[in-house]
């Protein structure tokens, strides 16, 4: 008895000190990263960088303001494609469908999810691009959008049907029909959880390249409106990076530094909604 109890011991030690090594390396990797870009990204983020255009080929300088707005812009797109779509799905998914149908629905969301992001680019190049004849906001945002919609389905159903039933049961015994309870009493009582699928989701489609490679393209300069081709932070990194000229290499790490920063505060959002919920209930 002692023996086999020395030996689960021995046994938890050692599991203990390879998963917490295990954490310990995950972390240092990210720090790693992250200390490799804040360095690298710092050295070259100044105030030219965030409200100036790119130089030409071979001069030194300028910056990447018009990717940052046209980031801005294909977000916000996105934002109003893909977030209407999918929190209309959700409720309906969650609240109004039988049981195959919201299988159906579940289960497409998320082999949408997992499809790559270049097939959507694809898809959106033929479908908006093609007929348009030239690249173009729209169809970088339709792009993020399509992309947006089944994160923002199944966060929708999963933060409504965490909802208890009583809820439902007692805005009904009220008097009022179905579809008022559910825009009244349970989507205001999930609506923390929503936002904060919805910009997770968005958080999720701001660092694709490849769809905007097929649509948005890219621009040196400036993009007045929503139907001409834009630049973007994913793709200027990209551009920029395999690049033989050593500042644009160096202006590629500030970039990524901005749109690290981008994500971050995405995040800081979604951290907080999420602590304000949970102090408003307790």
């Amino acid at each position: 008895m002692s023996a086999r109890r020395s030996w689960r011991k021995l046994v938890n030690a050692v599991m203990f000190f390879i998963t917490g090594l295990c954490a310990a390396a995950a972390v240092f990797i990210l720090l790693f990263i992250l200390g490799y870009l804040v360095y690298f990204g710092g050295r070259s983020l100044n105030w030219s960088f965030l409200t100036e255009l790119p130089k030409p080929v071979g001069e030194s300088g300028g910056g990447m303001a018009n990717a940052i707005v046209g980031t801005g812009k294909l977000l916000l797109l996105a934002a109003l494609i893909g977030v209407p779509i999918g929190l209309l799905g959700g409720i309906y998914t969650a609240e109004f469908s039988g049981r195959i149908a919201a299988w159906l629905v579940r289960y497409t969301a998320d082999l949408l999810s997992g499809v790559p992001s270049i097939v959507i680019g694809i898809f959106a190049y033929t479908l908006v691009v093609i007929p348009m004849r030239h690249f173009s906001i729209l169809a970088g945002g339709i792009a993020l959008g399509i992309m947006v919609i089944p994160a923002t389905i199944r966060s929708t159903d999963q933060f409504l049907r965490s909802v208890p039933s009583t809820l439902r049961e007692g805005a009904l015994a009220l008097g009022v029909s179905y579809w008022r309870a559910v825009a009244t009493v349970v989507l205001p009582a999930a609506l923390r959880g929503v936002i904060t699928g919805s910009i997770l989701a968005l958080a999720r489609v701001a660092g694709e390249t490849a769809p905007l490679l097929f649509t948005a393209f890219s621009n040196r300069y400036w993009s007045p409106g929503w139907s001409q081709p834009t630049a973007s932070l994913p793709v200027m990194i990209y551009t920029y990076a395999i690049s033989p000229y050593d500042d644009w290499r160096r202006q590629a790490w500030a970039a990524a530094l901005i749109l690290l920063l981008l994500m971050l505060a995405i995040n800081i959002t979604v951290r907080y909604l999420l602590s304000s919920g949970k102090r408003m209930h307790s």
